[in-house]
Order: C-alpha cells, then structure tokens, then sequence
C-alpha cells in the first residue's frame, strides 16, 4: 500500500515492476529519480516529455479516491507494461526514470518550485543527468565497490520523448563518452520556430494566468496524441486520453511552465548531428506535430549509425499510443551490442544471472547495427499498429 493518504496502490500481477523513488540533489536543484531494477545491470535512462513523469510508482497502479478512478497514463508505462518489452529491457537494464523538475510522483504531486529559484535552461537539465550518473556511481550504503559501479554507469542508454530527447541528445553531445544508445521518440533538435515559439508563449501565458485548465489541456493532448485516438470511437473518448487528463490535473503548472520556458529557449542541434557518436533509434509518430522535425534529424545524423521508424496512425506519444510497434525495432536494435530478450522457458538459474556492462559483450558488435547489416531499408521504415 501507498504510504500517501491521498493514493492507494493496488498491484499488479502482470509484471512486477519493483524500484525506488529517490530525491538527488545536484548543483541545479533537487531532482526525482526512480529506479527499476538491478543496479548492477548496465543502466536505461529515461525523460519524458513536458508535463509527463513516469506516474507508475514501485509497480503498483495508483487509485485516487478524489476523482475515484485509477491513473495509468504515463511517459513510458505503455511500453514497460508489455511483457515483451518487459523481458527485454526490464531483464538486460536497470531503469533510471529521471523527471524534469517539479514533474515528479511523489505523494501525488511535486511542491510548487518557489519563484527564487533560477529557471534552468536546457544545458542545466542535461549536465543534471550527468549529476544523477554521478550520484549512482558513488557508494551511498550499497556493498559494492566504487570502480565496479562506475563501470557500470560508464555507458548507458538512453530513452526520451520529444523534450526529453532533446534534453538526453545533449547530454550525449555533451558527454560523448557516457552514451552508448540514443532510443528518441518524436525527437526535436532544431530551435524553435516563430511558429512554435508563440504557440509556447501561448501556452505559457495559460499556464500562469489560468494554471493547468482545459484548453491547456486540449493543447496537450493535441501534441501527444493522434486525432484518431482523441476523437475515438463514435466520439467517445478513450481510456488512455481520460487518463491522461486526470495526470495533467495533478501537475503543478507553474513546475510545467519552467520546463516547457526552457525548451522554448532551446539551440539548434543539427550542425552537431553528424558528429553524435552513439547510435541512435529514432521513432514518430506520422500524425505527431513534430513528425517533420524528427524526419530532418534523421537526415541529418550518419546514416550508418542511426535508423528512423515512422508509426502511420500515431502520435508523437509512441510509447502509449502503439507501444508494440516500437518492441521489434528496440530488439534489432539492442541486438546491436549483444542484447536478447529472455527466453519465457529460461531456466531458474539463468533468471538470477545478470547482464553485463555492454562493453563486455562481443557476441554482436555495435557495428552490425547499419542498416546494410541489419538488411532493412531505413528510409524510413513505416509500421501499421495491429488492429
């Protein structure tokens, strides 16, 4: 059960998700981290999107009785939901859900981030992730020496959403030697245009006059979601937008507000694509307003080291709205650097062993990623969501 009294947690039988949320203080602020799974497996990061978190906490699905239903719309939850997600990242990685400032889940909600406070830019939000890297490769009570966790948060991988991509991008330029992976669904890596910009200062405008009200609201949904899946069967709406609406709720706007300043704020990353030198998977949705962004960021990147995958019926929130078009993709692409997906019929004693630092493996080399390699046409590859 939820130590909240505002929450109560009710489990979940179908994967057992376990993890931690834990408060990391930085140089820019404190900032939530949840952690799933071993720590001795090589490390996932993850960052959503504005205004989303993981909402998931250590694997129970949340109930809140003020509005009496369960909240189950998240950034990644779609995705690690799936079994087979699960026994492929669940089983070979140990989770790092980083939430941007003020966004995380504990109690139900974050404390408004007091007006003293410096907004943080989005140079600030990626040396942040490198802060968090350093904080889990220093001994804080576990029995494991410091050289061997540093060697396990030496290389990790990444997975973010739209502003969550740009924010873990930078941190792979930034920090070139910590990323092996870069996983981007409905990544954004140009500034901003005059387009986009005043729809932000719209957006911000709301949020602190009106805080999170229903046109902000419908502004959200409009850049997460396809139009099918808004409008839904004879216009009622699905379960998936009704959940997300009661997320949207609990968030603190002015919290919401600093995150989406900062990436309204944002530098152009093209120039520097080329020289990216982890390999990238890229997914978007068709129906996503940042379809034609993600597209010249592919175009953009070495063809040899990064794949793009367009989801046709979808929107820019590919891990809730098709999360299974994204499982064979990840697979081939983790595949890439000696990966597999558990075996359902694995034995009791291969369920205890523990993947390695990805540096180790050698049964595949990352270079057979290419896509000649692979033997698939990446130009780009366009998937149909089962029915």
């Amino acid at each position: 059960m939820g130590e909240s009294s505002d929450s109560v947690s009710i489990d979940i039988d179908m994967i057992p998700l376990g993890g931690k949320e834990l408060v990391v203080k930085t140089s820019k602020g404190s900032i939530s981290v949840f952690v799933c799974g071993d720590q001795e497996k090589p490390a996932l990061i993850t960052y959503p999107d504005v205004a989303l978190n993981l909402c998931f906490s250590t694997g129970f699905f949340s109930f809140c009785p003020r509005s009496g239903k369960g909240m189950c719309m998240s950034c990644f939850q779609g995705l690690f939901f799936c079994p087979d997600a699960a026994s492929l990242l669940l089983h070979n990685f140990c989770i790092y859900h980083i939430d941007a400032p003020g966004h995380e889940f504990l109690q139900l909600g974050a404390d408004v981030i007091s007006s003293d406070v410096p907004l943080l830019s989005v140079d600030d939000l990626a040396d942040q992730v490198a802060e968090v890297l350093d904080f889990f490769g220093c001994p804080f009570g576990h029995e494991r020496t410091l050289e061997k966790k540093r060697r396990v948060l030496k290389e990790v991988f990444c997975l973010g959403v739209t502003a969550g991509a740009y924010i873990l991008t930078l941190f792979a330029m930034k920090y070139k030697e910590r990323v092996l992976g870069l996983i981007l669904v409905s990544p954004i890596c140009k500034a901003p245009s005059w387009t986009e910009w005043l729809y932000n200062k719209l957006l911000l405008n709301l949020l602190y006059f009106y805080g999170m009200c229903g046109v902000l609201k419908e502004c959200l949904l409009q850049r997460y979601f396809s139009k099918e899946l808004r409008c839904g069967l004879h216009g009622a709406e699905s379960d998936i937008i009704q959940s997300c609406r009661r997320l949207l709720d609990e968030r603190q706007s002015l919290n919401v507000m600093r995150f989406l300043q900062a990436v309204n704020e944002r530098q152009d990353l093209t120039e520097s694509l080329k020289r990216l030198q982890c390999k990238t998977l890229i997914f978007v949705g068709e129906s996503s307003p940042f379809h034609a962004e993600s597209v010249h960021m592919s175009a953009k990147m070495d063809s040899k080291s990064s794949a793009l995958v367009e989801i046709q019926a979808c929107g820019s929130l590919v891990t809730e709205e098709h999360p299974y078009a994204m499982l064979i993709p990840i697979e081939l692409f983790l595949m890439g650097f000696g990966f597999y997906r558990r075996s359902p019929f694995a034995s009791s004693s291969s369920n205890g062993s523990n993947p390695t630092s990805p540096s180790c493996h050698t049964c595949i080399a990352p270079e057979l990623l290419s896509p000649e390699s692979l033997g698939i046409k990446l130009k780009p590859i366009k998937t149909r969501p089962t029915s």
